[in-house]
């Protein structure tokens, strides 16, 4: 089975050579051979001379294609019968590759791994959200009310725990495009993704291409993978004003304009300023000894407290719980939303802290 890795880069190149080095470490352990191809976005002089150097094959279109036009760049130079689309941002874990191609060779079209947040493989992050008319609808009601956000965050939680809890692949179109696999045949029948995403939902359109088009879409949690979440797009000035594009877009789509526009007038008297939470502190440190386990700890950057990544403890950790300072490190200044919540999902502690 020959595989091709197409990775994406703008302007990170100490990330790219970080995920060049561990797909070869993993392609070698698992006897599996790749063709890389790295289509450079933009970069300095030194991130050039840096990438030049890494053992994949080196593109230069001249311009920002966005993730899109460089994904669609990289598969018109290969014709290897697996296409992985790939993040600098992203390490895989030794087998990653391997489980992925199990899954393929086991009749999966696309195939995408299970994400940590952080190298101790503590925190889990979530799938892809769900989208449809009623998520939507769900969503901005979250952003109104408590009480729309608690039956936001219950149904989502559903959704996560299915894919944090699942041992074998799971029949599932939630995945990221930071780490996708996805076979030759698939990628021509349904087509290249459409470039005008400049930044998001790229692959979320092309993943929803794929359910219609029949083309059978599994996570993998034998296959596990680092995300170094965000650290691409904040190198993108623009990344904030091409989410909403992207979003209007995806939704004017697959929804169609009349509910595009609802969404963007309801936004006007749905989304008020949220409410003030618990004031911050340097770290959170919740006081697990008087709870049942097992719990989930899950932390998240948005005042809904969802999406969220999450540890599972199964039991009374040695110490108070801590944040992975190296995620920390990474969101430094950034306000935080904390949650604890039971195996049954009734929400226990909430609180706030600062990266």
């Amino acid at each position: 089975m020959r595989i091709a890795v197409i990775l994406v880069h703008y302007h990170t190149p100490e990330l790219a050579a970080g995920a060049v080095a561990s797909l070869r470490r993993d392609a070698a352990q698992s006897g599996l051979e790749i063709e890389g191809i790295l289509v450079d976005n933009g970069s300095d002089a030194a991130g050039r001379a840096l990438l030049e150097s890494l053992p994949f094959e080196l593109i230069e279109p001249g311009a920002n294609l966005g993730f899109a036009g460089g994904v669609n760049l990289g598969a018109a130079r290969t014709r290897a019968e697996v296409l992985v689309l790939m993040n600098p941002d992203v390490q895989v874990l030794p087998g990653c590759l391997g489980a992925l191609a199990d899954a393929v060779r086991a009749g999966a079209a696309v195939a995408g791994p299970r994400f940590y947040w952080d190298s101790g493989r503590r925190m889990l992050l979530p799938p892809a959200e769900q989208r449809s008319h009623a998520s939507e609808l769900l969503a901005l009601w979250a952003t109104r009310e408590e009480r729309g956000a608690v039956r936001a965050r219950r149904r989502w939680r559903e959704h996560a725990r299915r894919h944090w809890e699942a041992r074998q692949p799971l029949a599932s179109y939630a995945l990221s495009g930071s780490l996708l696999a996805l076979t030759r045949a698939a990628w021509e029948e349904v087509g290249p993704f459409d470039e005008g995403y400049r930044l998001y939902f790229e692959e979320t359109d092309w993943l929803r291409r794929a359910e219609r088009a029949g083309q059978p879409a599994v996570h993998v949690p034998a296959a596990e993978a680092i995300h170094l979440h965000g650290r691409s797009a904040v190198q993108e000035p623009r990344s904030s004003l091409w989410f909403e594009e992207s979003a209007r877009r995806f939704r004017e789509r697959h929804y169609g304009r009349w509910f595009a526009d609802l969404l963007e007038r309801s936004e006007d008297w749905l989304r008020p300023e949220p409410p003030a939470g618990p004031a911050a502190g340097p770290c959170a440190a919740p006081d697990l000894t008087e709870l049942s386990f097992p719990l989930w700890v899950e932390v998240s950057p948005n005042p809904t407290r969802f999406p969220a990544a999450a540890e599972r403890l199964t039991g009374p950790p040695e110490e108070a719980w801590r944040f992975p300072p190296e995620i920390a490190e990474r969101l430094a200044g950034t306000e935080l939303m904390l949650q604890v919540v039971d195996a049954e999902g009734h929400e226990l502690v909430c609180s706030s802290f600062g990266a």
